[in-house]
């Protein structure tokens, strides 16, 4: 059978290794399969089919440093995972058996108790024999802590099986973000980082193993696995086994190219993710050790599992171009440099060549963005949401008091003023999360705005221009300060600039009358919004726009929406069963609408994100700069992707969602609860677009007056100046009424308990983009061009050929909100607060 598509050039920094004890390691595999009834007898393999597949050299090739015991342990471990790949395929995925599917996954938790004292089931079938054989032989000398991860990994593993059922069942190709998702769950490759941690004798400190930077690590790692193992299976499991879960067959569906196309395009994000694994390992890592106060062991255990990490990802790609599982007919390296070694053990990943070319430009052009560019009016999609809006009618009120709150705050005496932020009218931003909300309610959903909106346009002037990083390090600690868990009301005492008092104001009347556990709860949504600033900064501090990837699922956090929807999951949590919050269906809910409103936001702040604030954090210019295309191709592609999230919002409501009722056996009230949050969510959707259709924070006919005093204001071509790398030393332009008025932060007008820098200038602008097609040198391939069945361009406009039509309308939409019967039909329960404390509906906006 000829093969679909040429295999990609890899990139490959580091050579594959061989452990030594291979061969002992097939014996013992063998031996064990044929014990645990794998073999001959099983309906799924024969003994030629193990030899064949190779575990122990992919196990030899991705462990080089165990002892013989340990690679016999970890070799077992995946022949236990392909067979169950394989046996669940043949029992339940090509007879389409969902029910029975979940009945055979949901025994085998019970065969990985946290103690071994309390035994096993009596296994009924060999996935359920080996499993309990492998635990019982793996725990022993691993702590709790891992155990836990690692069983849940493991679950993940096994359960998320039935969403790949159920695709199939439905005939569905998954969108590029949800594959992501749930391919690290189904994948593996998680599972296979704590394998790691076993044979490297690497187990990560328990104080960083949830941390970001190890986080990033291990699902880059993971993504790299996944995304390459898609390339050399797709022939298998598409052509042949009907599967519907492959990368190169995702971007084949939502591009709408060619299978090469797109294979090529799958290459590209792997690549990119180990750039991504990379660049976290040696920027982020090493501070994370010093942060945390690591000793010397723990600081070389954490060493050790990065090494393991790189070793697995080479050593992986190795055995793929081996193993006879696998479509790797022309794999084989044609480096000129290398040829000679050709056929020899290890050498297949020491191919130098890849190291240049179309993945060293990748890399150059993520760390090489001029900022500043004119791009001129953002270009606006046809924004489809199907769910109507509502407008609390104390919407005025709310206005008026979060405003006289804001300066009695201090948040008006430097980069905004009054004038400012009523023209941001986060009171009508919160009207629309939260119609529902009473009068109180409703100003302090406001206020949460104003701050959070605040802190996201302070931090990049006060801390990111100079590279101030430790500055902001000390200031995120002093906000943290400021919201204690145990007493909520002191944290009043330890605040001292604006932003701290606010937010202890906020923190007080929110937490105060929330439960301990929710209060914590509600913290850490906090702290990973603080998290995702400071990851903001780290960017900026490299000039280095982030990878695809890392962006979406950081961006939930930079926008708020976790915030948002901790609160709202907290209302709801005494009528829903445990656990049904960290389900699959709705995790999968709640990121695809945190997904569609976060790249909302940054298609609407296009031009005053590139052009005025000279960001990195936009959604539009990542996929310019992963796809290496123009502006209108990335702004169709986003706008699919935009589409492609609430298509899958709106299926998981109508195929999930029923199925979590049966799984959880939900009754009357609780289905209603759910009901009601999901009206929420829908409330959320419909209240952020009006929102951003109706202010003057992103129109080009408000910029740059809308701006925070200190940014950036319009330069003309004929006074642009080459884009320079290194910090700013100043800008004695900058204030100057005829560069459209705006206004420098002066240092001397600084409050210095803010921790502000000593200078605060404006980033330097680059060359202006003129909006038409790129030269052969920075040309999208054709089939990114938006013409393709993948493509939206047919419903991109520009702002300025309806854009006085868009603001009446949204003006009037306003003016009437609070008279209009714009309802959202609701269960019977409707939205009856659970909690004594506030509601609160905010999330915040760039």
């Amino acid at each position: 059978m000829s093969q679909p598509f040429v295999l990609p050039d890899f990139y490959l920094p580091h050579p594959a290794r061989l452990n030594p004890h291979l061969e002992s390691a097939r014996t013992h595999s063998r031996t064990w399969a044929r014990q645990m009834g794998m073999l001959e007898g099983s309906g799924i393999w024969e003994s030629a089919d193990l030899d064949a597949h190779d575990y122990a050299l992919l196990c030899s090739y991705t462990h080089p440093d165990c002892d013989a015991e340990q690679l016999a342990l970890v070799t077992d471990w995946y022949v236990w995972v392909f067979f169950f790949d394989d046996h669940f395929l043949e029992m339940f995925k090509r007879t389409l058996d969902r029910k029975g599917g979940k009945a055979y996954l949901d025994r085998l938790p019970a065969f990985m108790p946290m103690d071994l004292a309390d035994g096993f089931p009596e296994p009924t079938n060999p996935v359920e024999a080996g499993l309990a054989d492998l635990w019982a032989r793996t725990v022993p000398s691993m702590t709790a802590e891992w155990r836990e991860r690692f069983a849940v990994s493991t679950r993940n593993l096994l359960n998320e099986s039935l969403w790949e059922l159920a695709n199939i069942n439905e005939g569905r190709v998954a969108n590029p973000v949800e594959y992501i998702e749930m391919r690290r769950k189904v994948g593996g490759a998680p599972w296979s980082a704590g394998l790691i941690e076993y044979a490297a004798n690497a187990e990560l400190p328990a104080s960083v193993a949830e941390s970001r930077p190890l986080r990033v690590l291990t699902d880059a790692f993971s993504d790299g696995v996944h995304l390459r193992n898609d390339l050399f299976s797709y022939q298998r499991e598409v052509e042949d086994e009907g599967e519907l879960s492959n990368g190169v067959l995702v971007l084949e569906t939502f591009l709408g190219c060619t299978t090469q196309e797109a294979a090529e395009a799958v290459n590209d994000l792997l690549t990119s993710r180990l750039h991504q694994f990379e660049n976290t390992a040696l920027t982020e890592v090493p501070g994370l050790c010093l942060e945390k106060g690591l000793t010397p062991d723990q600081s070389a255990a954490v060493a050790a599992y990065v090494k393991g990490l790189q070793d697995w990802q080479s050593g992986g790609h190795e055995w793929h171009m081996r193993s006879s599982r696998y479509m790797n007919g022309d794999a084989r390296p044609t480096s000129p440099f290398f040829g000679s070694l050709d056929g020899v053990l290890g050498t297949s990943a020491l191919d130098v060549t890849t190291l240049f070319g179309r993945q060293a430009e990748a890399r150059k052009r993520s760390f090489t963005h001029a900022p500043g560019q004119k791009v001129g009016p953002s270009l606006l999609p046809d924004f489809d949401v199907p769910y109507p809006l509502t407008v609390s009618p104390h919407v005025a009120g709310a206005r008026e008091q979060s405003i006289v709150w804001a300066d009695h705050m201090g948040l008006l005496d430097d980069i905004w003023d009054a004038e400012k932020l009523a023209g941001y009218d986060f009171a009508l931003c919160a009207a629309g999360l939260d119609p529902d909300a009473t009068p109180e309610e409703l100003e302090l959903s406001t206020e949460w705005l104003t701050w959070g909106t605040y802190g996201d346009d302070y931090y990049p002037m006060a801390y990111g221009r100079p590279r101030d990083l430790a500055g902001a390090r000390a200031a995120t600690e002093g906000l943290r300060s400021c919201m204690p868990v145990d007493r909520p009301g002191d944290g009043a005492l330890a605040a001292r600039t604006p932003m701290e008092r606010s937010l202890a104001d906020l923190w007080e009347r929110t937490a105060g009358p929330m439960s301990p556990g929710a209060r914590a709860a509600f913290r850490r949504s906090l702290d990973v919004m603080l998290d995702s600033w400071l990851w903001e900064l780290h960017n900026q501090a490299q000039n280095r726009i982030p990878d695809p990837v890392d962006y979406i699922e950081m961006r939930r956090f930079t926008f708020g929406s976790d915030l948002t929807m901790s609160l709202s999951r907290l209302r709801h949590a005494d009528r829903l069963p445990t656990g049904i919050h960290e389900s699959g269906p709705l995790r999968n809910l709640e990121n695809a609408a945190a997904d569609y409103c976060c790249l909302l936001n940054d298609v609407f702040s296009y031009q005053k994100e590139i052009e005025y604030e000279g960001e990195l954090h936009n959604g539009v210019l990542v996929v310019q700069n992963f796809f290496d295309c123009d502006y209108p191709t990335a702004l169709g592609i986003v706008d699919d992707l935009m589409r492609s999230r609430l298509r899958q919002f709106q299926h998981v409501i109508d195929h999930e969602l029923p199925l979590l009722y049966e799984d959880f056996e939900l009754d009357e009230e609780g289905r209603a609860a759910l009901a009601a949050y999901v009206a929420e969510l829908q409330d959320w959707i419909a209240g952020i677009l009006h929102w951003h259709a109706s202010v003057r924070r992103y129109s080009d006919a408000h910029l740059p007056d809308s701006l925070p005093h200190g940014l950036a204001p319009h330069v003309d071509s004929e006074q642009v100046d080459p884009p320079h790398t290194d910090p700013p030393q100043g800008d004695p332009g900058h204030g100057d009424p005829s560069h459209g008025g705006s206004t420098h932060v002066d240092p001397a007008h600084v409050d210095p308990a803010r921790g502000a820098p000593s200078q605060v200038s404006s980033p330097q602008v680059g060359s202006p983009y003129d909006g038409g097609p790129q030269d052969a040198s920075g040309a999208a391939p054709w089939w990114m061009r938006p013409t393709g069945a993948g493509t939206s361009a047919d419903r991109v406009r520009l702002p300025a050929a309806v854009g006085e039509a868009v603001r009446d309308a949204a003006e009037q939409a306003a003016a009437a909100a609070p008279k209009a019967a714009m309802v959202v039909p609701r269960p019977p329960t409707g939205r009856a607060l659970t909690l004594p404390a506030p509601r609160v509906a905010g999330c915040h906006t760039s």
